[in-house]
């Protein structure tokens, strides 16, 4: 049986092999050209023969260490990069963001909300979506919720922050009619230390941003309770377990 799997991992892995010889020789033939090199003159400066080099353009380059390949990306003035890809038994890369995705979910639908993720707002434009979308067609309201897992762009993002609450007060119109509703929107911010001392840092600048009640905010999406008139900010925990309100702190 283990005769097998090690048959059976060598020859998976020749055949990778040569898919990736072929296409650094392909890479380093091009480069080479391109700089007007001889292969002769590109073994020359990197210690290897000519023959050496004609192998490893025609994908044949199996038995260069990697310290010569690295010495040919150096002369051809070109970033070797040989690394692993992402362990898929690893944490995502947007782990955080969807830590809060899944947090302020599952806080709505305790309150009666029906979540949704990514909703569009234009079918034309499928591009434009609401990050975290609660709709609760009893109550006729939908909240906007933008997740942060690291805030960047202030205002390029709240500018887009109050495009989406346009767009979702659109939708909520097509749905329900003139008849009243409510829609808010609502910053979910992951509480880092980086996060914090920037709202901590511009604390004028969020509160012009984010105007309505941080404990309003909480209540609503905690408890059903009605939306805030105005834009809020709350904090979700690092390890994305729960909700916290955000304690303004104005400079005198």
């Amino acid at each position: 049986m283990a005769t097998r799997i090690r048959t059976r991992l060598h020859l998976d892995a020749l055949r990778a092999n040569r898919g990736q010889l072929a296409r650094l020789g392909a890479d380093m033939r091009t480069a080479r050209l391109r700089r007007r090199l001889t292969q002769a003159q590109l073994g020359g400066r990197v210690g290897l023969s000519q023959s050496v080099i004609s192998r490893a353009e025609r994908g044949l380059g199996g038995g260069l260490t990697l310290d010569a390949w690295q010495r040919i990306a150096i002369a051809l003035q070109i970033t070797l990069r040989v690394s692993l890809q992402r362990d898929p038994l690893g944490e995502t890369a947007d782990a955080g963001h969807l830590a809060i995705q899944e947090l302020v979910l599952r806080t709505g639908r305790a309150t009666g909300y029906r979540g949704l993720v990514e909703l569009p707002t234009k079918p034309a434009e499928p591009w434009r979506s609401i990050d975290a979308a609660l709709v609760d067609d009893t109550r006729r309201r939908i909240v906007v919720v933008e997740c942060w897992n690291t805030i960047g762009d202030v205002g390029a993002a709240a500018r887009t922050s109050a495009r989406k609450l346009a767009e979702a007060a659109d939708l909520a119109t097509a749905r329900w009619g003139t008849a009243s509703h409510q829609v808010g929107l609502c910053w979910v911010v992951r509480a880092t230390a980086g996060n914090r001392a920037l709202v901590s840092r511009y604390p004028e600048v969020f509160a012009a941003r984010f105007p309505g009640s941080s404990s309003g905010w909480l209540r609503a999406l905690t408890a059903g309770t009605d939306l805030p008139r105005e834009p809020g900010l709350v904090w979700s925990s690092v390890d994305g377990s729960h909700l916290v309100a955000w304690r303004r702190r104005t400079r005198a």
